[in-house]
């Protein structure tokens, strides 16, 4: 029988000759990732002293300050100057600060590599599946023992297939595949499973378009989200000046699924998650007008440079709506200054959104554009939970990049095939 992805990453990590799904291995850890938010913590700090032990492998471990990040109070502040001092202390040489979403950073920096394991202090790790990596996310306490070993122990996951066939229409976007993919399997329909996306419709995203639905697998309980590495990785990793040092891996012709999902991508249309869970999906066509108040394009979702460059495509030329505010937080500092080389940003500002710094920080709730009682957001980011973005009152809309610009422009939830 044939091996999935899955199975083959965890066996080489394993160091066995092959793996099943269900069997319980003790893996070596590739790429350890912490961010400021569940990374470093004062409990980590005195466990480590209490046992006397060192970090494993410090060029593994990459720690992020990007949820903090510019600190908007002085206890975010102080959480950030002990993840700096913490790292700094421990010999920790990758360590980012504001420059953007640790997952983006991650990859941008070339922690994440095809056939590896990737474990981060941060659910949506998983996003890094798209380079054919098993990422995912694990708690504090566990990322301890990752610390110190360099090891750690994982069920392989049973797999589902995700088949995307076809061509993408106009105005319809990575996003709305992904919502859609979310809406039919459900938020819990591939707990401890991995999702594995594959069809036409996938090879022809670029790894920009993937990230973002890697990303969200987590939302359906996925333990990770995988796509087979191809060219368009291998020139990606070019472009970062990696040449080598991993295994390009893909699942067999007889690999066995626990199921099979297909999707015709030129029947989608722009999707929408309404409140307040992220499976709660409909086609925009199907939403009323809803006026909003906020539309947000960014995080390690909905932020990079294609994004930009597809809300710039529906905003040039037109002014977003009086009594909204547009909010724009690029993916990295890398995808800013990008953006603002080709005259991005430019254009979206001129069309009255404001630039944010690269960050976590509204996707989430900590600061830069929090939620009042009554209001209401349409956001390209990955969560609509009860109070994510504020007020426990508010409401959050989930769509893609085009969908948050034309809605900007009219006030109100809008099918972005409208301004095209």
């Amino acid at each position: 029988m044939g091996k999935t992805m899955s199975e083959k990453i965890l066996a080489r990590a394993a160091g066995v000759t092959e793996a099943a799904a269900g069997d319980i291995l003790w893996v070596n850890v590739d790429k350890a990732m912490m961010d400021d938010i569940l990374g470093p913590r004062v409990e980590i700090a005195e466990k480590m002293k209490e046992i006397k032990d060192e970090i494993w492998n410090k060029e593994q471990v990459v720690i992020i300050s990007d949820h903090y990040t510019p600190p908007a109070s002085i206890k975010q502040a102080e959480i950030v100057k002990f993840t700096r001092d913490w790292a700094a202390e421990h010999g920790v040489e990758h360590y980012y600060e504001s420059i953007g979403p640790c997952h983006q950073i991650m990859v941008e920096y070339g922690h994440v590599l095809p056939g590896k394991i990737v474990l981060g202090t941060d659910s949506h790790t998983c996003m890094g599946g798209a380079l054919g990596a098993f990422a995912t996310g694990v708690g504090s306490t566990e990322m301890l023992g990752v610390l110190v070993t360099g090891k750690t122990w994982l069920r392989v996951p049973e797999t589902i297939q995700v088949q995307w066939q076809g061509q993408l229409p106009d105005g319809v976007m990575a996003k709305d595949m992904s919502l859609k993919t979310i809406g039919t399997i459900g938020h819990a329909g591939a707990t401890y499973k991995t999702v594995e996306y594959n069809g036409e419709a996938i090879t022809a995203l670029s790894l920009d378009e993937r990230m973002a639905i890697t990303n969200m697998a987590v939302e359906m309980g996925a333990k990770a989200g995988l796509m087979a590495p191809d060219q368009k990785v291998i020139e990606y990793l070019q472009s970062r000046n990696i040449a080598g040092g991993y295994e390009l891996l893909e699942s067999d012709a007889g690999a066995s699924y626990c199921a099979t999902y297909d999707f015709k991508a030129g029947d989608l249309l722009p999707m929408v998650a309404c409140p307040h869970e992220v499976d709660n999906v409909r086609e925009i066509v199907n939403i009323p007008g809803i006026a909003i108040q906020q539309a947000y394009l960014g995080s390690c979702t909905g932020g990079r440079y294609s994004d930009l460059e597809a809300a710039a495509r529906i905003l040039k030329g037109r002014k977003v709506k009086r009594g909204v505010r547009m909010l724009v937080s690029p993916a990295s500092q890398d995808t800013w200054i990008r953006a603002s080389r080709a005259g991005i940003l430019a254009e979206l500002a001129e069309a009255g959104a404001t630039i944010l710094a690269p960050t976590c920080g509204v996707c989430v709730g900590l600061h830069s554009g929090l939620l009042a009682d009554g209001e209401v957001c349409l956001s390209a980011t990955n969560r609509n939970f009860v109070g994510r973005m504020g007020s426990k009152n508010a409401s959050i809309y989930l769509g893609s990049p085009m969908a948050v610009a034309a809605s900007a422009i009219t006030g109100s939830i809008t099918d972005p095939r409208e301004f095209l």
